[in-house]
């Protein structure tokens, strides 16, 4: 692991209890514009490049086919909560193409919306694929395979449909991906560097001219309009996409990655917390999109992740994140 940098502090009374460290690069589409840590830096991007994954869906000519809409273009691009706004959406797209549940590969879990966790819990009813958090993105897969006329097992990673994934992940970092895992759904996740990941997202922001730049900007578009299918409520990047008031996207991935995309400055942001915490993820990016001008730095959303007192179970302050000196 190359060398991180200090970003975000947690303090109890007048003492530093912890430090999270990573690696931040802020990219335009010719280069870093600001970076902490190492922007060499390896890494699974995880969840966080589902836009990027979602590209073949619309090149192909496989969302115009099937008539896909802004909705179903969020949710391709989703890790969901798994609500009823979110499994009832991936069931109806299903069906639209002619399929069901059971050709979902990506695993059933128990959803993270509280009301529906409580309803199948207090109903004795098992959680299936369409509540998985990444069940949009294999709706996008299945659609993709549907029009190309793949075999069913759309998440190996020889099948035409992991291979366009592939090439759109290579091409969209400009790397070639030197490792390969699976990702918690069961579809391949490529390894790229910090900075591949955050010039990736300036491409998202910056979109050239061309079937590429096309696909880009309608991902994009269909994710500020649907912040709530991206995640869902109570969630980082809905309620952070919300306060910017379109003027970022955000997505988050597992072991505390986390992207950025600001359309009007042309801009990607990538980061990685070192540790794989969530806590430290979404204080860094909170402060970055402050420090980038996208995010008012009184809005209540930022003494959420970043700032505001921690309280313990009866109320009383503990402690609170910081900003390590110099992160930014």
């Amino acid at each position: 692991m190359h060398s991180a940098a200090e970003l975000i502090e947690l303090w109890r009374n007048d003492m530093c209890e912890s430090v999270h460290a990573g690696h931040v690069v802020v990219s335009d589409r010719q280069g870093i514009v600001e970076a902490w840590g190492s922007p060499g830096q390896e890494i699974f991007p995880r969840s966080s490049c589902k836009m990027i994954q979602a590209l073949p869906l619309i090149e192909s000519g496989a969302a115009a086919a099937y008539g896909l809409g802004s909705r179903h273009l969020a949710l391709a691009c989703a890790s969901h909560q798994g609500a009823q706004i979110h499994s009832s959406a991936v069931a109806e797209w299903l069906a639209h193409i002619g399929l069901d549940e059971s050709d979902l590969r990506c695993g059933a879990h128990l959803p993270n919306d509280p009301a529906e966790r409580k309803r199948l819990t207090c109903s004795d009813s098992a959680p299936c694929q369409l509540h998985n958090n990444c069940s949009g993105k294999h709706a996008g897969f299945l659609t993709l395979n549907r029009h190309i006329k793949g075999d069913p097992e759309y998440v190996e990673l020889a099948h035409p449909v992991q291979r366009a994934v592939r090439q759109a992940f290579e091409e969209s970092t400009g790397e070639t991906a030197r490792h390969w895992g699976i990702d918690g759904c069961s579809a391949p996740n490529f390894t790229c560097t910090v900075e591949g990941l955050a010039h990736a997202m300036a491409g998202f922001a910056d979109p050239a001219p061309g079937l590429r730049g096309d696909a880009q900007r309608m991902l994009v578009q269909a994710m500020l309009a649907h912040p709530e299918l991206v995640a869902g409520e109570g969630r980082a990047c809905t309620e952070l996409m919300r306060a910017t008031n379109g003027k970022a996207v955000v997505k988050t991935g597992a072991e505390a990655v986390f992207v950025a995309i600001l359309p009007e400055q042309g801009l990607g942001v990538a980061l990685k917390i070192v540790d794989g915490g969530t806590r430290g993820s979404e204080a860094a990016i909170t402060r970055l999109l402050v420090h980038l001008g996208v995010l008012d730095a009184g809005h209540p959303v930022v003494a959420k992740y970043l700032g505001g007192p921690q309280v313990n179970w009866r109320g009383r302050i503990t402690g609170e994140l910081r900003c390590a000196a110099g992160f930014p």
